[in-house]
């Protein structure tokens, strides 16, 4: 067996994880709220267990969007990392996959839709990790 198998069993396993460590870095530096607290808007009365620092309320602003818990640093670094190894992941696989056909099979009009189409995916999670939307504190 070849090792390029493991490429696309990597690419889940980083990126889920990388996400998760996005959320924990998030979650410490007090940007978003807890998954558990589910009381956003009434959590303003009650202090968080976890809270460390000056008071902070949940409101529906700091619901922990994948978006919101890469926005600000230094955990958006981490993200623009994360979404640009799963972009460049995601090219040699489409990239792979494409020339696996060709090489098994002629070459069809469905193989060239799925690398285009597998390509433009992946511009855009490039994009989306590293043009990341401005705040307004910065």
């Amino acid at each position: 067996m070849s090792r390029w198998m493991i490429l696309p069993i990597s690419l889940p396993v980083l990126s889920i994880t990388g996400i998760w460590v996005v959320y924990a870095m998030a979650l410490y530096n007090q940007h978003v709220c807890p998954i558990d607290n589910w009381l956003y808007n009434q959590s303003c009365e009650e202090e968080l267990q976890t809270q460390i620092g000056p008071p902070f309320c949940c409101t529906l602003d700091n619901i922990p969007f994948i978006s919101k818990c890469g926005t600000l640093p230094p955990e958006s670094c981490f993200f623009s990392l994360i979404c640009s190894m799963g972009s460049f992941m995601v090219m040699m696989i489409v990239s792979l996959r494409y020339a696996h056909v060709i090489e098994k099979h002629q070459n069809c009009i469905l193989n060239t839709a799925s690398l285009s189409t597998g390509w433009i995916c992946s511009a855009g999670l490039m994009m989306v990790g590293n043009f990341q939307v401005g705040h307004p504190n910065m």
